[in-house]
């Protein structure tokens, strides 16, 4: 969501959840277009930026295989269903290595390392493919989205729920040291032992680093441990002592042992749910939740009993340091509490960009009465 903020703090109108229902000639010379919500845009270009679609009309035409998404089977080798022809890059199907499933990603990146084991693989030389990742970045009026691994998307649709999501906004650089611009950084893992699945971030500055390093560790099936331990450059001008990715590999580290369990901003409507602001006063009266309690974190211990032990309370404060420090001190003494990840941040970048998806829509359209007979 920081992505839309940012573009339409740039004059860029966004819609998000509708679709193109028509592309037809508008009489002015220009273009028409209709989405599903019959909402009307008048344009002058339109860009259909879509996606892409394997051209295997050759493969077909050879009898090669054909897998699930539409794209050429090939072997670890890059082998296809004929022994004697290999292929590589958009048009084939190869093995997503978080969810195993088959996909079509077609990045420059994987191609070239395809081009690279075919070529040995015809030469004779014992090697094979290990799949992809989907590591990827992008910028977006000086905005850098960047992302590898899989999404929450991705990994329902391979049937897959032992995963959790970490939110954290750390800068990209020390605060104390001029210039430090805020990371957003979202990383899945797997609970049960830790496994790091995938991370997705958005920045202006320092966001592609830190994609890569948790690249690399998803190559290597490394944990949220390995994270937490990862010995990375720091110094004031580039980073923190704590950098980013180890801040990240640390939240994970607290929800698996139980020291500081995380929850998700969309258990705040729970049954029985609690709501507890820890930030001062100045954060609190500039935006908080009608029905959330509040207690600074300097006078939580003191306030105690006025907080229920037999309900769940979810803590939040900006980005979530203080709401740990909160829910440690809650659960050492008897309460059923959890973090909401990445506090009062994260929240704001989804309600902001849901109040803005609500102004663009229409309102619907009336439907007529039945006539009376």
């Amino acid at each position: 969501m920081p992505v839309r903020l940012h573009c339409e703090a740039h004059g860029v109108t966004v819609h998000l959840g509708d679709g193109l229902a028509s592309l037809t000639a508008a009489a002015n010379g220009g273009l028409a277009v209709r989405t599903d919500h019959n909402l009307e845009i008048s344009a002058d270009l339109v860009i259909l930026s879509i996606g892409v679609r394997p051209e295997t009309q050759l493969a077909k035409a050879a009898a090669l295989t054909i897998g699930p998404r539409g794209g050429i089977v090939v072997d670890s080798h890059m082998r296809t269903s004929d022994p004697a022809i290999w292929a590589v890059g958009d048009a084939v199907e190869i093995s997503d290595v978080v969810t195993a499933s088959a996909a079509l990603i077609p990045l420059e990146g994987p191609a070239n390392r395809q081009a690279r084991i075919a070529a040995a693989s015809i030469a004779g030389r014992a090697t094979g493919f290990r799949g992809v990742q989907g590591t990827a970045v992008c910028g977006v009026l000086g905005l850098t989205i960047a992302s590898t691994g899989a999404s929450e998307k991705s990994l329902r649709r391979a049937g897959l729920s032992d995963f959790q999501a970490v939110y954290l906004h750390p800068g990209h650089h020390v605060g104390y040291y001029p210039g430090a611009k805020p990371i957003h950084l979202k990383l899945l893992f797997r609970p049960s032992d830790g496994r790091v699945l995938g991370a997705q971030a958005v920045g202006e500055a320092g966001v592609e680093r830190r994609i890569d390093t948790i690249a690399v560790a998803i190559q290597m099936r490394a944990t949220v441990d390995d994270l937490a331990e990862a010995e990375l450059c720091y110094a004031p001008q580039y980073g923190a002592a704590k950098d980013p990715v180890n801040l990240a590999g640390m939240i994970a580290q607290n929800a698996r042992n139980q020291d500081s369990p995380l929850a998700g901003w969309s258990e705040i409507d729970g049954p029985d749910v609690l709501i507890l602001d820890v930030r001062e006063s100045s954060e609190w009266h500039a935006g908080h939740f009608e029905r959330a309690v509040h207690i600074p974190l300097g006078q939580l211990r003191d306030r105690l009993g006025e907080l229920p032990k037999d309900r769940p309370i979810l803590v939040h404060c900006a980005v979530g340091l203080r709401a740990h420090i909160a829910v440690r001190i809650l659960r050492q003494h008897g309460f059923d509490a959890r973090n909401l990840s990445g506090g009062w941040t994260t929240w704001r970048h989804v309600e902001a960009a849901a109040e803005s998806a609500r102004a663009y829509l229409p309102e619907p359209r009336a439907v007529p009465p039945e006539p009376t007979r």
